[in-house]
């Protein structure tokens, strides 16, 4: 089934107003997540039920953002114009950890997008989404973490005692993560580490569209930032239920909670037969990691049963 890519200018157009409409960044989260169901769809040898199942949902997703009639489709401008404009704001940034990688996150799925159209959007729409990315400059890393302060994750170096290996394309950063994901023994349900994991999946998947689309040098750049979020999420790694830890999160509270295990995975129809609308569709997770998720799978060569065993407590 070929998705409609209506949900592609729909999700720009939500990247593109959030600023503007809410004066945060948050909103783009809709859109970015509209822009994954799509190539989640597209990039995998769904069934065609599935496949509409998820275009189904992320429609109303979108429609609770946009309204029933949707927005506007205006006839787009050249892509390389798109691209030059979203690649200056983004050289601002692409050096440090900002938000947890959402600046990243949200170019990369604009790329993609227009990428996909062949152009899109009037001369305010591009406007609208690179003044969100410059938004992001001066911003803190993250506020929840587990064992560090916003402030020592952004004073954190990334250094050869860490055992990083050299990344040079997006098959070893999959891969990478993927064995980064198996080696949790527990992956507590809370902003600071499932979320936190998750968006490890998604930064790290940002930048690898990034060097799909030709942008290399802005993947090499963007290597330490997701290094710096790994290394702070490597420490909870021997954290057990109970221990005393130092936890540093505006919405997280001690004792942390085991996240459940998910009986179905994002493969399955019956995971998208559960309406997530209940759920605000975890702030359009559920689209977004699922599409990371089953990319950085089908880069690497070893499907490993732990990557997907600890991938069924991030899914929602």
């Amino acid at each position: 089934m070929n998705p409609n890519p209506s949900i592609l200018r729909d999700g720009l157009s939500i990247i593109s107003s959030c600023k503007k409409e809410t004066g945060d960044i948050w909103q783009a989260h809709i859109g970015a997540a509209a822009i994954g169901s799509y190539f989640f769809v597209a990039t995998n040898n769904w069934s065609q039920e599935l496949a509409g199942l998820v275009s189904a949902q992320a429609a109303a997703m979108v429609n609770k953002v946009l309204g029933t009639d949707g927005a506007q489709h205006r006839a787009g401008c050249d892509e390389q114009t798109a691209v030059t404009a979203i690649l200056e704001a983004l050289d601002k940034t692409i050096d440090q950890l900002h938000w947890v990688g959402h600046n990243v996150i949200y170019s990369a799925a604009s790329l993609l997008a227009i990428h996909e159209l062949k152009g899109w959007g009037s001369a305010e729409d591009i406007a609208g989404i690179t003044d969100l990315i410059h938004s992001f400059e001066r911003t803190i890393p993250g506020r929840s973490w587990i064992g560090f302060s916003a402030s020592e994750v952004k004073r954190m170096e990334i250094t050869d005692e860490d055992g990083f290996p050299a990344i040079a394309n997006p098959s070893e950063l999959s891969f990478l993560v993927l064995e980064q994901l198996a080696e949790f023994p527990v992956i507590y349900r809370a902003e600071s580490h499932h979320d936190l994991i998750g968006h490890m999946l998604t930064f790290s998947h940002a930048l690898n569209i990034l060097h799909d689309l030709g942008h290399v040098s802005f993947f090499k750049r963007g290597l330490p930032p997701i290094m710096k979020l790994i290394k702070a999420l490597r420490y909870s790694l021997n954290v057990k239920p109970g221990d005393a830890i130092k936890l540093v999160s505006p919405v997280d509270h001690l004792p942390l909670q085991p996240a459940e295990r998910a009986d179905v995975l994002p493969s399955e129809m019956k995971f998208w037969e559960k309406n997530y609308s209940e759920q605000d569709w975890d702030y359009g997770h559920v689209f977004k990691f699922s599409h990371s998720f089953y990319d950085h799978l089908r880069r690497v060569e070893q499907k490993k049963e732990s990557y997907i065993e600890n991938f069924r407590y991030v899914t929602v």
